[in-house]
């Protein structure tokens, strides 16, 4: 087997914490040949996809956790699979290297996730395909739906279509002094969609992130807890993480979800829950696979590369 991993620059990831990183690991303790490659190691040649990949090796440890091989140059399509786990912004340059991976998909690899779900799968929109299962939310770019939303629900929550680990998510109460500003920076004056969601006051219980493998929930979830006088649970902006089992509402959720994911090829992506409420789906480069292994012996990345390997084998 040999694995491609299209993500940030090695040097600066914590060992300890990062999703990707595991993954590499359990790929290498199978046996798998690992190349490793930035986004700007992707090319197209004549109607070929090329990486100009480095061998990569891991180790468990945090003074010197990888050595890398000579830069030689591949075509794409000859690996078995890649994995683009390039954290967001989800900005051109992202889609334009999903251009290129597309193109080692139709020429022999399997690429975790598809180029093309990562395109049409935003993290935050996606979720208007699943009403029955989210909270009332709306995507616009006028000022007007924005407070017409919040007198309807008194107490919302705004944030960005792009955005990753919390920035610039805002909450929003009838009163606020600051609602008009909020929603100019964020549409920056009607020029830039973005999205409102009802407050649910269940965060304090945690926002919830239920993994997925190939349309089935991973047993346990993290709950990722606000830190205090925060909103956000986000792990970036402060939150603690909390594994617990999953629950029934999770997994109705999930169900619901997880066929579709298989339909657009999202073999690997992040439920974010919120009471019984679907706000997010994360589909580029999801994490907690840590938190939740280090709490229950669990090896998600290894059941991760098994089910890649089952694809490939069908």
């Amino acid at each position: 087997m040999k694995i491609g991993v299209v993500m940030d620059p090695i040097g600066s990831i914590n060992i300890k914490k990062d999703s990707t990183f595991e993954m590499i690991w359990q790929a290498q303790l199978l046996g798998w040949e690992v190349e490793y490659l930035e986004m700007n190691d992707l090319s197209i040649d004549n109607g070929v996809a090329y990486g100009d990949v480095r061998a990569l090796k891991t180790y468990q440890n945090a003074d010197h956790w990888y050595d890398l091989g000579e830069s030689r140059r591949v075509r794409l399509g000859d690996l078995d699979a890649i994995l683009m786990r390039k954290d967001p912004p989800f900005d051109m340059e992202f889609v334009y290297s999903t251009y290129i991976l597309e193109l080692a998909e139709q020429q022999g690899a399997l690429v975790v996730n598809s180029p093309k779900a990562l395109r049409d799968c935003n993290e935050k929109a996606y979720c208007a395909w699943f009403p029955q299962v989210c909270p009332d939310t709306i995507i616009t770019r006028k000022s007007s739906d924005f407070r017409a939303f919040l007198a309807k629900h008194d107490d919302i929550i705004v944030k960005p279509l792009d955005g990753m680990g919390g920035a610039s998510i805002f909450r929003i109460q009838t009163g606020s002094p600051n609602v008009g500003v909020i929603i100019e920076t964020l549409t920056h004056h009607e020029s830039t969609y973005a999205m409102a969601q009802r407050y649910m006051p269940e965060i304090i219980d945690g926002d919830k992130r239920i993994l997925m493998i190939h349309g089935e929930p991973v047993p346990y979830v993290l709950a990722r807890l606000a830190a205090k006088g925060e909103t956000r649970g986000n792990l970036a902006a402060g939150g603690r993480g909390v594994a617990q089992a999953i629950s029934d509402t999770d997994r109705h959720i999930a169900s619901i979800v997880g066929p579709e994911l298989v339909k657009r090829g999202i073999m690997f992506a992040g439920l974010d829950v919120i009471g019984d409420r679907l706000t997010e789906i994360n589909v580029t480069s999801p994490t907690c696979i840590k938190e939740i292994n280090d709490a229950y012996g669990t090896n998600i990345a290894l059941d991760l590369m098994r089910a890649i390997e089952s694809q490939l084998v069908n």
